[in-house]
């Protein structure tokens, strides 16, 4: 560090995640580059120190934003922060409407929800946390860096999930809320995005086993050829969606995903993280499906020859008749995929549940520099 930069007052910000889950993988690339961002849109006059942290396993659900807030808040205070901000996975709502982010300048902290965010968490977040730390620069009458040049409802044109501000623009508490109906859309979809429906289906590996297992099975029964070939379209279609929802059910309780309200999980909330599990395993296990149909049609034509399968339907065949063949026979073997994802290793599946936060293998926090681990 040279000598000019010493001279340069210092201002730290702590950037806090919590759960060490998605919010961590959001919070340590934003690290790396928000102390440019900040010289460049707040003040290049100052040197920017970022402390990148973990918060609880789970943050409070019973308290809201205000809990959550309340504990930045102790955490600035003990590690000498000047502002914190913290990055939840947790959807939070104000004036029933989904949060995106809310300030505090008497704690001098704010914190964003990131599945409000939708899809798109790293872009938004990279435009929301400068002006999130300049407003309560500016609130909080920090003389170190001048005073926001823009007023907070014009981060509605620079943070697309943005809708409007509300709460006391003079005392600094100000919540950024959501839409209506496209900010519920966008807050489910950030939380499939954050659940990571690509975990849940490496995890479900035993589930694939079990279904092409029952797959090689069926295909080898002729009775099964000619109900594919007497079903129509439509029944073929419903008989793969009551399989796939039956798949869905059998995982929900059978490692008792579903969460149900209590003292610490209001019932919308505990509504939230229902849906959130719901959606991630519905993609999952479609997903899933589809690998287990491209695999049943690979298999089907490889084995059952032609003269074959018109002997047993008794008329010319083409490639469609082995497409329906192989529709139903993976919508029957998603059964045999229920009973193999009973075998699966019960943190693996769990993992697929919203509300659900293992601790990480392995992360370091900048309390103490140390790398925890679970063991």
């Amino acid at each position: 560090m040279t000598r000019s930069e010493q001279q340069r007052p210092e201002i730290v910000v702590g950037l806090v995640a919590t759960p060490p889950d998605q919010p961590a993988r959001v919070a340590a690339r934003l690290t790396a580059e928000l102390a440019g961002r900040l010289a460049d849109q707040v003040d290049a006059g100052v040197r920017w120190t970022i402390r990148e942290c973990w918060g609880d396993v789970a943050p409070r659900r019973d308290g809201g934003v205000e809990a959550l807030l309340d504990d930045l808040a102790q955490r600035r205070i003990d590690d000498r922060w000047d502002v914190a901000i913290c990055l939840t996975d947790l959807p939070l709502h104000a004036e029933r409407m989904p949060l995106v982010a809310q300030t505090s300048a008497r704690r001098r902290v704010a914190m964003v929800s990131l599945p409000a965010l939708g899809l798109h968490q790293l872009r938004a977040v990279r435009a929301a946390v400068p002006d999130l730390v300049s407003q309560l620069m500016t609130d909080a009458f920090d003389q170190r860096v001048p005073p926001a040049g823009w007023a907070p409802t014009e981060m509605t044109r620079r943070v697309t999930a943005i809708h409007k501000v509300v709460g006391d623009t003079d005392g600094g508490e100000l919540r950024y809320v959501a839409s209506g109906l496209i900010g519920r859309v966008r807050l489910l979809a950030g939380m499939v995005r954050a659940n990571r429906p690509g975990r849940a289906l490496l995890g479900l590996s035993k589930l694939l086993v079990g279904a092409f297992g029952t797959a090689a099975f069926a295909l080898t029964t002729d009775t099964i050829w000619q109900m594919g070939d007497a079903l129509g379209g439509l029944r073929l279609a419903v008989i793969m969606l009551l399989g796939l929802t039956a798949l869905v059910a059998w995982l929900i309780v059978a490692h008792d995903l579903w969460e149900k309200p209590d003292r610490e999980t209001p019932v919308e909330l505990a509504r939230l993280f229902n849906l959130g599990t719901i959606f991630t395993l519905a993609l999952a296990t479609a997903a899933s499906y589809l690998v287990l149909f491209a695999g049943t049609v690979l298999v089907g034509a490889l084995l059952i020859d032609t003269s074959v399968l018109e002997q047993i339907l008794q008329r010319p065949v083409d490639f469609n008749d082995y497409l329906t063949l192989a529709w139903i026979t993976s919508s029957l073997a998603t059964v045999g995929g229920a009973i193999g994802s009973g075998l699966e290793n019960e943190e693996t599946v769990r993992a697929a549940a919203y509300g659900y936060h293992p601790e990480p293998g392995g992360w370091r926090d900048e309390r103490d520099g140390k790398s925890h681990r679970r063991g």
